[in-house]
């Protein structure tokens, strides 16, 4: 007998996928400016503006049946995850039309209990990335009806018992539709009530019918002048405009960081831990508010050798840093940092006996640092990091980089 619950416990690498996209949406989103006339970097910079950020929660409602086993596998237990959540990046070309990048997956993984009567649970992880155009039409004041379509990537990454696949990998393309309603709370935040309908045009393989939510956008615009105008740059902090570092990571102290950090939910581990690697990175400083928040753009190149087995293998990232500054004082300032979602290349995917999917991953890092000296020359910092493809394949092990020692100078 099969028996269909929603209840299930939340895993750790469920929360670093939300983490991942919606902490650094969510950051960028609530950034609360005060500028400066004389320095540009205090005005959103171009690729930000008239884009908008979103996250939603729902309820998500399953295609029967769910997840055919394969041939010869029975199980007790089906434990369906109907909570949701779903991020969006989107962009306006104007107030009737834009364009939207969104990620959308269960909170929890589907949960089979007890296949054939072994007494184990195996999950099932599955998410939908869209590329969609939205459509608007005010019907009343700071009310607005949309509609949505486009196109769904959809991955599934099953599970292998004695070797043997009882649930397969599935990565496939499908068409999406959807609409809501959205009330206009002022020029930058907007509520609205959705639903999303994959289509399903081939024999599903995904589970999902449909997903109803509720959520909240935020939008970025350029700032007034006015604004620019009115505030004084004088005894401002130092935010440089450029830095270089080197960094060499290590599992010599162990990897008790990682642990808390994924333990807690503030960051995620991986299967693969690596032993020792080096890193040359460079950051270019493109906005900040007055005394607290800046946004960088950065590039790396990293060389790794794995625990296990002595894999080495090199990365190459861009990726965007988004940067806190806690303490201010005359000889140096304390901020903490955080990255995510960079894009990388990686040349290998097969390390200590784990596929960890493709080429193409992300990478994201966890820091505290700090700039020294008269006009901030110096700069010293300690990060945790992390490389993942983001379920984009069904293969996703993930990679675990201890603490990492860095060096810079600014410019």
């Amino acid at each position: 007998m099969l028996i269909y619950t929603g209840n299930q416990k939340r895993s750790t690498l469920m929360k670093g996928k939300i983490m991942k996209t919606g902490f650094f949406l969510l950051l960028s989103a609530s950034i609360y400016v005060s500028c400066a006339a004389q320095d540009k970097r205090m005005q959103y910079p171009h690729f930000l503006l008239n884009k908008y950020f979103g996250v939603s929660e729902g309820h998500i409602t399953y295609l029967p049946p769910i997840q055919k086993l394969e041939a010869g596998y029975n199980a007790q237990e089906i434990r369906l995850p109907h909570p949701g959540v779903r991020i969006i990046f989107g962009h306006d070309f104007n107030k009737f039309l834009s364009a939207e990048l969104s990620y959308m997956r269960p909170v929890d993984w589907i949960l089979y209990r007890n296949i054939n009567g072994d007494q184990q649970q195996h999950s099932v992880w599955t998410n939908v990335v869209g590329l969609t155009l939205i459509t608007h039409t005010e019907i009343l004041k700071n009310l607005t009806v949309f509609g949505e379509g486009g196109l769904g990537y959809i991955t599934q990454t099953g599970f292998k018992i004695n070797n043997q696949f009882a649930v397969k990998d599935e990565n496939y393309i499908d068409f999406l539709f959807g609409g809501g309603i959205q009330y206009h709370l002022n020029e930058k935040w907007a509520l609205n009530i959705s639903g999303l309908f994959p289509t399903s045009t081939k024999t599903i393989k995904g589970p999902y019918k449909t997903f109803y939510s509720a959520g909240f956008t935020y939008s970025i615009h350029k700032l007034p002048e006015t604004i620019l105008q009115n505030t004084s740059q004088k005894n401002s902090p130092v935010f440089p405009k450029n830095v270089v570092q080197v960094g060499y990571a290590t599992n010599t102290f162990g990897y008790g960081v990682n642990a808390f950090a994924e333990k807690t939910y503030i960051f995620w581990g991986g299967d693969v831990e690596i032993k020792n690697g080096f890193t040359v990175q460079y950051q270019h400083n493109v906005f900040h508010t007055r005394k607290i928040f800046s946004l960088s753009w950065g590039s790396s190149v990293g060389y790794w050798k794995t625990k296990q087995h002595n894999d080495d293998f090199v990365t190459i990232s861009i990726f965007p840093v988004l940067r806190f500054t806690v303490i201010h004082s005359k000889p140096a300032d304390l901020y903490f940092n955080y990255s995510v979602a960079g894009p990388t290349f990686i040349s290998r995917v097969d390390m200590d006996g784990h596929d960890t999917g493709s080429h193409f991953t992300f990478q994201d890092y966890l820091g505290i640092g700090t700039f020294a000296g008269k006009n901030r020359k110096f700069n010293a910092e300690i990060r945790i990091a992390h490389y993942s493809n983001g379920d984009l394949v069904p293969q996703n092990g993930g990679i675990k980089i201890p603490l990492t020692f860095n060096l810079g100078y600014t410019f």
